[in-house]
């Protein structure tokens, strides 16, 4: 009896996870970066690396169909995580790089492209083809590197983005083109475009008017169950159908999905939204590096090796010169031109569906297919590459040059907290009222979506979520905050979070509430810079307005009452060093018995 049980399926993914889990730290620790560890991985393990060796098909992945639908989300949820960290105000303010560079780079670089290609015998159904195609640069990877290095704020990442995300609409286009000279449109070529936009752009639409009703309830909903699993349910349902949605009516997944994550990004719990979805994107992604780099058909390379090689640097160069030159269009230094350019230099994932339809529809012959995926596999594989060298170019120009200001403006939270505040019932917003005095800024995170959502109506930076989560204290930019004050009054929470910051920032100065001087020992132990008793601070508070009625001098009072707080501390620091020096002792000693 068959018991419906595919075997090929779960090998493929148990060497995925064998890559993920095993040969990227390996590679890792031979200071190899995970992106270009993965591109190896996949060509090694792939149906063109090992997988050619019958006695090795068992330890390697044969089809690439099985990862490269999964793979597919890798891209998507980071262009989910982008929209998130991208405001729309910045968007806006970055339309004229979005649809005016971006219009000029795509259409320069396809018309000098498909001209060389006319030049090698093409038809010019096919040079034109082959010129929109290698013109695509790679998102997934591009923005990768650049959100790992934390350059994506920097003025090459900002304007890197705005062509990409210009690229991505424009592939609807591009494949309605390549339909229409495949002979599978009928009627007017223009009416035929100015449908298919005009569903994309309806589809864009619907997602944004009813995602700026539904989302906001939707997940203060969910939110209010304070159930971790339902809130990562929801979370992914959102990403992957708006990303479906976008598929459905032509455009990619991933733009969907961007367009979901900016409209999230307005509300009060981007920040938890992005702590979840952070493991399944840096998963995923790592999937479609792999199956990019099992598309690397090392044999067909080394049939002409020196033309192709020829032939990626020839792309990357010329592509970077001519982005360097449309950049001073708009204003943008030859630095950035040139360092951007050499980034965008490469081929793309999308230029992989362009030249696959163009081949399927008898557009271009198998030959020039086979090359055109080679390039661009290569120059993807490469980009790690002339990403370096481009900033080592960049380094010759040393004179300071003027950058436009969508690309140097930040909205006012973009630039860090020096203050995170954990709670925000009375004693959090105490805080915060003394820190706006002082000015101050700060970041507040609540638990409860009621208290997010109604001082966040009054305009307090204040987000859903929990901060026992690293993933989400990263979100919240712990790593550019001064201070973290915990004002909650749960011992069991506030030793999670203390535990969680001090993992992520052992230099960070925690302020925490406790509940009384044993309590505060003990956070002084774990780590705490400064804890306050409620029972000591209440006694103190009680003595000072005491003395004051009995006609104490002020001074003489206040500064009695800091002397007091200031020796309880002593004695709750002394208490707490003196049980730590206790407990390693008896490790120390358990550790020589056994």
């Amino acid at each position: 009896m068959d018991s419906g049980f595919e075997f090929g399926v779960y090998k493929d993914l148990m060497v995925l996870l064998a890559t993920a889990g095993l040969i990227v730290p390996l590679l890792h620790r031979l200071n190899v970066s995970p992106i270009l560890a993965y591109l190896l991985a996949g060509a090694a393990l792939g149906p063109h690396g090992l997988g050619a060796i019958e006695p090795l098909r068992f330890f390697t992945i044969n089809s690439q169909d099985h990862v490269g639908r999964i793979a597919e989300f890798g891209v998507v949820f980071l262009l989910f995580l982008i929209g998130l960290e991208l405001s729309l105000e910045r968007l806006v303010k970055m339309r004229r790089l979005v649809f005016g560079l971006g219009t000029v780079q795509l259409v320069l670089t396809a018309l000098v492209i498909g001209n060389v290609a006319l030049n090698f015998d093409q038809s010019t159904e096919a040079a034109l083809i082959i010129g929109a195609a290698l013109t695509l640069s790679s998102t997934a990877i591009v923005v990768e590197i650049l959100a790992n290095q934390g350059r994506l704020s920097s003025a090459t990442g900002r304007a890197s983005f705005a062509v990409l995300l210009f690229q991505d609409v424009s592939v609807v286009p591009i494949l309605f083109l390549v339909g229409i000279l495949g002979g599978h449109k009928d009627g007017s070529i223009l009416l035929g475009l100015a449908r298919a936009l005009a569903q994309g752009g309806l589809t864009v639409l619907a997602i944004v008017v009813f995602g700026r009703r539904l989302f906001k309830p939707f997940f203060r909903l969910v939110a209010s169950t304070q159930n971790h699993e339902l809130f990562i349910a929801a979370t992914l349902f959102v990403a992957v159908g708006t990303s479906l949605i976008s598929a459905a009516a032509g455009l990619s997944m991933a733009f969907g999905a961007f367009v979901a994550g900016l409209l999230l990004g307005e509300t009060e719990y981007r920040r938890a939204i992005g702590a979840e979805i952070e493991p399944f994107k840096g998963l995923l992604l790592g999937m479609f590096f792999f199956s990019v780099g099992m598309s690397l058909d090392v044999s067909a390379m080394l049939v002409n090796p020196v033309t192709l090689l020829a032939a990626a640097l020839t792309l990357v160069l010329g592509k970077a010169l001519l982005f360097a030159l449309a950049g001073r269009l708009f204003r943008l230094s030859w630095k950035t031109g040139l360092k951007t350019g050499l980034i965008l230099g490469s081929g793309g994932e999308f230029g992989f569906v362009v030249i696959n339809q163009a081949f399927g529809d008898h557009l271009i012959p198998a030959n020039a297919a086979s090359f055109c995926l080679s390039l661009i596999t290569l120059t993807m594989a490469a980009i790690p590459l002339s990403d370096a060298l481009g900033q080592w170019l960049a380094q010759r120009f040393e004179a300071p040059q003027a950058t436009p200001s969508e690309l140097t403006d930040l909205p006012p939270e973009s630039e860090g907290a020096r203050a995170l505040i954990v709670g925000y019932g009375r004693v959090g917003k105490l805080v915060s009222e003394m820190l706006e005095t002082h000015k101050i800024a700060y970041l507040a995170t609540d638990r409860d979506p009621k208290i997010v959502t109604k001082w966040r109506r009054s305009g307090v930076p204040i987000y859903f979520g929990d901060a026992r989560q690293e993933q989400f204290l990263r979100h919240c930019q712990i790593d550019k905050a001064s201070t973290l004050i915990i004002t909650i009054h749960t011992p069991g929470e506030i030793d999670a979070i203390v535990q969680a910051a001090r993992r992520l920032r052992p230099d960070l100065v925690i302020v925490s509430r406790a509940r009384d001087a044993a309590h505060a020992s003990h956070l002084y132990e774990m780590g705490v810079t400064d804890a306050v008793p409620e029972t000591i601070e209440a006694s103190l508070q009680l003595s000072e307005a005491a003395l004051v009625g009995i006609g104490v001098a002020t001074g003489y009072v206040i500064a009695s009452i800091h002397e007091k707080r200031d020796m309880m501390r002593r004695e709750l620091q002394g208490a707490a060093a003196k049980v730590g020096r206790k407990s390693r002792a008896i490790k120390a000693a358990t550790f020589i018995k056994n």
